[in-house]
């Protein structure tokens, strides 16, 4: 697996290597975390490849006022062995890594979470569909007949509209929308909060892997585990990826579909749609009330990924090469 020297700084900064970590005491930078040491870095005049050389990360500890703690970086700086042995196993298996600093990193995700946008995507398939955009079609686990039927009915029409559908990958609403999306002959991007090595290598996902019309993302560790918290950070990629948000069932203060929406409302990244309930034990209505969308019983998919107001102007630059080195 090829990288620039700036990947293999920020993989090293932000990423666990888990069981094959050399170094467990330390813990990785988070997304904000990185962000700031990216700010820093430019200020200075420098770039993340120099902290591959142990003087240059060795000189943090003499510089003034270092945004984190230098010992901290300088061990997960010597986890090159870890992460060469890593890099090995993902590549066999047909994964590939992006990170904030490469140039095909999908530009809705820096603007619309900018400092706490990933810093690195794994994935497999192809992965110039992060940039294409579509619907993203969730929902709760345990959703009804009519939240399942729902969720076939849009992911077909997207799939002949010529949308790429983007869900969670979990069971339930999620796996419905990929799946019927990729038998009406359509695309899909699944993002996963955890098992990505797992999924990649599934007999199942082969053929829509292999013809380009799938592709499976995650913003962890590909042999990650499921944690709740990782489900929770993955809802926001899987919204902002997309065009537009349909959530065909969800229980008002409960999981991941109604956190996420929620916050989808908060930040009013995409428009949001919901399918309205009758069920009083439902959050779709809620939703309503704070300002979702009713999901229409007919129309298109089209009409559905209408901006609801004007986008708002672009943000003027910050400095030469930091938008699209750091994302901020």
């Amino acid at each position: 697996m090829d990288l620039s020297p700036q990947a293999q700084a920020l993989l090293l900064l932000t990423v666990s290597l888990g069981a094959h970590d050399e170094a467990p005491a330390a813990k990785p930078l988070s997304a904000a975390e990185w962000s700031r040491l990216a700010r820093w870095l430019t200020e200075q005049g420098r770039d993340p490849a120099t902290l591959l050389d142990p003087a240059g990360a060795g000189g943090l500890a003499e510089s003034a006022d270092p945004p984190l703690d230098p010992a901290r970086l300088q061990i997960l700086l010597r986890r090159g062995a870890a992460l060469g042995l890593a890099l090995e196993r993902w590549q066999r298996a047909g994964l590939w890594v992006l990170t904030r600093a490469d140039p095909a990193y999908p530009e809705r995700l820096k603007a619309r979470l900018r400092a706490e946008s990933p810093p690195v995507l794994f994935g497999c398939g192809d992965p110039t569909r992060l940039k294409g955009g579509g619907v993203a079609i969730v929902g709760a686990r345990d959703a009804d007949a009519t939240a399942r039927a729902t969720a076939g009915r849009l992911a077909t029409q997207a799939a002949a509209e010529g949308y790429t559908v983007v869900s969670g990958g979990a069971r339930g609403i999620d796996q419905i929308a990929v799946q019927t999306a990729l038998a009406a002959g359509g695309s899909a991007l699944a993002i996963l909060p955890d098992g990505l090595l797992r999924q990649a290598t599934t007999r199942a996902h082969r053929p829509a892997l292999l013809d380009g019309r799938l592709t499976l993302v995650s913003p962890f560790h590909p042999e990650a585990g499921f944690h709740v918290g990782l489900a929770m950070a993955r809802n926001r990629v899987v919204h902002c990826l997309g065009d537009a948000s349909v959530v065909v069932a969800c229980r008002q203060e409960q999981g991941g579909s109604w956190a996420g929406a929620v916050e989808v409302l908060k930040a009013g990244w995409v428009p949001l749609w919901v399918l309205d309930s009758s069920d009083p034990d439902s959050g779709t209505a809620e939703l309503i009330r704070r300002g979702a969308r009713p999901l229409p019983e007919s129309g298109t998919i089209d009409q559905l990924t209408r901006p609801l107001s004007p986008p708002s102007p672009p943000a003027p630059p910050v400095g030469p090469r930091q938008l699209d080195l750091f994302g901020d």
